[in-house]
């Protein structure tokens, strides 16, 4: 059986009381946390161009990074999961790394023009053998998150950002994205996949 850890631990809770918001806390749980997507989170997570994903290794080393596609890149795909894909990057695999030594994550989803964000923690898997991968143009491997708690937090310190222009990297049907010119710099020439 799958263990739930609470929605709240020692340090919130310390903080909560410090700042007599405990029952705020509570409430704002008791009335908008879930383990299950509405027809609404899918239909913002499917909206975004990008997100951010925190993960931390086995001593609990934190990472964030950003991760970004066309509208649709990631996918609500059960009523306690979602699927993204995991494009050509740096070769360091700080994310993907850390998920195979502890797979709890974070998700943070942002509409800067709305505003509205949407948070998902959950337990991430990965590979390369996955059926979506036929139908996720770019992807090396998919990535699969079992929300253990969905949430939208306050968007009042969201600044507007101008309407987003997609990379020319970001991978998508009928579009072949242009080498990064990163990889063209002679100190990593030798060393870039495929070059032994």
């Amino acid at each position: 059986m799958d263990h739930q850890p609470p929605t709240y631990h020692g340090g919130m809770r310390d903080l909560q009381d410090r700042f007599d918001t405990r029952r705020l806390a509570d409430r704002l749980d008791e009335r908008l946390g879930r383990a299950a997507f509405t027809d609404e989170d899918r239909a913002f997570i499917e909206s975004r161009p990008m997100f951010f994903l925190a993960t931390a290794d086995a001593q609990g080393h934190p990472d964030c990074s950003y991760k970004g596609g066309v509208p649709g890149f990631v996918r609500v795909t059960a009523d306690d999961e979602l699927a993204f894909p995991s494009y050509d990057g740096n070769g360091m695999f700080r994310s993907l790394g850390n998920v195979m030594t502890n797979p709890g994550v974070g998700l943070l989803f942002i509409d800067f023009e709305s505003p509205r964000r949407l948070r998902v923690n959950g337990l991430a898997s990965f590979a390369d053998d996955d059926p979506l991968l036929q139908t996720m143009p770019g992807a090396q491997l998919v990535v699969r998150v079992k929300a253990r708690r969905i949430f939208p937090n306050c968007p009042r310190y969201i600044h507007p950002s101008t309407a987003p222009e997609l990379s020319v990297y970001a991978p998508r049907d009928g579009h072949e994205p242009p080498e990064p010119k990163w990889k063209s710099f002679p100190f990593l020439a030798e060393v870039l996949p495929g070059k032994r």
